[in-house]
């Protein structure tokens, strides 16, 4: 068994590798060699995931046998194990469901370099997920900044080039606060390591040193990963970089990308500062704000759109604002709702701009409501998809929309009145909103077309159909096995620390 111990650092390089010998390749082969590992690493994820599971534990691996402050470490238990396995199985859905529109989006010569983006992309991931040194977190932000930079502006239009910049600006801001407050963090506590901060911080708040520079530390780390995981009012840059990149890089983008930094966010209330630590700075308040106005204002920018990615876009910004307000509520229950929803939003999203490509496609390519009526008829498989995806972020019955929105509900009754009110809410004002902009959407892509069906043939589309098949199934085996889901979120949370 001690050769599971190695997977997580295996997965870790053999991704980093595949993005080095994918630089030397030519397209089809730096294609079936992203599939291959991407493949790999669902396997040994999978295997840690069991592992993990059976025993109940959470493991430290040391890399190079080096214990701190000279050696770095990689820490797994049954939460980073399924959250790895989930990013690895929406990577390669992403990039399968996308693969016919990258032969005519990127340029052959560039085929390769797409991939070398996203085995970069997906290792800076799984290092998210899997380290235990803020340092290394840090470098590992950066390569995924650049990577996801690099996916937007492949597509080389003026479109593409704006949004990769709007996006650089945006997210180096967010790694600066970042880089500050681990600088002092460092300063304060000598060490990098996540589990050795924890213990100097604890000490430091057991008696009251450096109390100010550590709030400033625990403000600068919190706003600048709100700013990369675009937590309104800093979602600037998303729109136009979910809209125009291509189809691949925007289900990414979406479902996997802000997911890592939130996922980083979560190490850092338990692992870092610690929980009660956090919540006694009040950032927790902050974020309670900020998450209830994401999902207001989001949806409202997502009625207004006209185009379909963009629509989608801005109601990122809402999701993203659900797991902030389950954040801000400070509580076990509210941080459990969140987690699931980045795992319901992820597979949801991703659905959603996966299937808006192939209406789309039928549609003579535009992405305006009104040439995609009647899209749902001329491609089955992609309206049904879309309307699946529609009906989870609506919050229907069967689907993971709805037992996110139970999971909020239920932690918003856990708290006090002062928030469990705006939360109970903004959840319904949010669910209405959300009605609103997708089942105007799905009523627009079946309302009949006279003269104008004209159905696609199936071999044409084989693949595509069964990615959104697969997403179908994924999406609604977190609406009716959610409860041995939560309960690996819930066991994952108890040996996070």
């Amino acid at each position: 068994m001690e050769l599971i111990y190695n997977f997580p650092c295996f997965s870790l390089i053999l991704s980093m590798c595949a993005a080095i010998v994918s630089s030397g390749l030519k397209g089809k082969w730096a294609r079936r060699l992203n599939l291959f590992v991407i493949c790999t690493i669902c396997v040994l994820s999978a295997c840690t995931l069991y592992f993990t599971f059976v025993t109940g534990q959470s493991y430290v691996y040391k890399m190079g046998r080096f214990p701190a402050p000279w050696g770095n470490e990689i820490r797994f238990g049954n939460l980073e194990a399924l959250t790895a396995l989930f990013f690895s199985v929406v990577m390669l859905l992403c990039i399968l469901g996308g693969r016919k529109h990258l032969f005519t989006e990127v340029d052959p010569f560039k085929e390769n370099l797409y991939y070398v983006l996203s085995n970069l992309l997906l290792s800076s991931l799984l290092a998210l997920v899997y380290t235990n040194d803020m340092f290394t977190a840090y470098v590992f932000v950066e390569i995924n900044t650049i990577s996801a930079c690099g996916l937007i502006m492949i597509r080389e239009n003026g479109h593409t080039l704006e949004a990769a910049v709007r996006y650089m600006v945006m997210s180096l801001i967010g790694s600066g606060l970042l880089l500050f407050g681990l600088c002092i963090l460092y300063g304060i506590t000598g060490h990098l390591l996540m589990s050795n901060i924890k213990e100097q911080v604890t000490i430091l708040a057991r008696t009251g040193g450096y109390h100010i520079p550590l709030v400033i530390a625990i403000i600068f780390v919190g706003v600048g990963l709100a700013v990369k995981s675009a937590l309104f009012p800093f979602h600037s840059w998303l729109p136009d970089s979910y809209g125009y990149s291509t189809v691949s890089s925007a289900a990414i983008l979406s479902s996997l990308v802000s997911k890592g930094y939130l996922f980083l966010l979560i190490k850092f209330f338990y692992r870092v500062i610690g929980f009660e630590v956090i919540a006694e700075s009040r950032l927790f308040n902050v974020f309670f704000v900020f998450g209830l106005c994401g999902m207001i204002f989001g949806s409202i920018s997502a009625i207004r759109e006209n185009d379909i990615r963009r629509m989608i876009a801005f109601s990122s910004v809402a999701q993203v604002g659900y797991i902030y307000m389950g954040f801000g509520l400070g509580i076990e229950a509210g941080m459990i709702a969140a987690i699931f929803h980045i795992f319901s939003h992820g597979a949801t999203k991703s659905l959603l701009f996966i299937s808006a490509s192939g209406l789309s496609d039928v549609s003579g390519n535009s992405k305006k409501f009104g040439e995609l009526t009647g899209a749902g008829y001329r491609n089955v498989i992609a309206g049904a998809a879309f309307t699946v995806g529609a009906l989870s972020m609506v919050g229907v019955p069967l689907f993971s929309g709805f037992i996110s929105k139970i999971l909020f509900a239920r932690a918003g009754v856990m708290v006090g009145i002062k928030k469990m009110l705006p939360t109970l809410i903004c959840l319904a004002v949010s669910t209405i909103l959300n009605t609103i902009y997708f089942m105007k959407t799905v009523l627009r892509i079946y309302t009949p077309v006279k003269n104008e069906y004209q159905p696609k043939k199936w071999k044409e589309d084989i693949l595509y159909g069964t990615v959104c098949l697969l997403f179908i199934g994924l999406n609604i085996f977190l609406g009716m096995y959610s409860e041995p889901i939560v309960e690996l979120i819930r066991s994952g949370l108890s040996v996070f620390s």
